[in-house]
């Protein structure tokens, strides 16, 4: 047992929890309203799965955005794979939740930020269990990369 709480981590375990939860429901049921999401994440994180030329044009860190067109939003406990449209050609992406960066909805001003957390060894996942492997498929189908910095004040 560790001697102390450690909030951060359990902070970034719900906020990761609620993302999953609103993307499960945009998966079942649409996006409700004026919603749409800006999604950042690390792109050189192991489970992200994306084309050769958008890693090239992204090494680091990518920004997507789910709102008129997508297609294939897949979600699972370890992450989400969705085909959106860049430059006129569907790509798949699957993005695992350790992979986030921030998450925003911007028609309701809500956003989050994951700060980089190293998870001490007794919350680390077992890397022995099968059913971790679970990655969600690449999808198939569009969407488009934007800038955020329009929308900073």
């Amino acid at each position: 047992m560790t001697a102390s709480i450690d909030y951060g981590n359990l902070m970034h375990n719900a906020m990761r929890g609620l993302i999953q939860n609103v993307l499960t429901r945009v998966a079942e049921q649409g996006l409700p309203g004026d919603h749409h999401f800006f999604i950042s994440f690390d792109t050189t994180h192991s489970g992200v799965a994306i084309a050769d030329r958008l890693r090239e044009r992204y090494p680091e860190e990518m920004t997507i955005v789910i709102q008129h067109w997508f297609e294939d939003l897949i979600v699972t406990d370890k992450g989400f794979s969705i085909t959106l449209n860049f430059g006129d050609t569907p790509e798949p992406l699957v993005v695992p939740f350790d992979a986030l960066k921030t998450f925003v909805d911007p028609s309701v001003e809500f956003g989050l930020r994951f700060e980089t957390q190293d998870m001490p060894d007794d919350l680390e996942a077992d890397d022995d269990d099968p059913e971790d492997d679970d990655q969600p498929e690449p999808p198939k189908g569009d969407g488009q990369v934007v800038s955020l910095d329009q929308f900073r004040k």
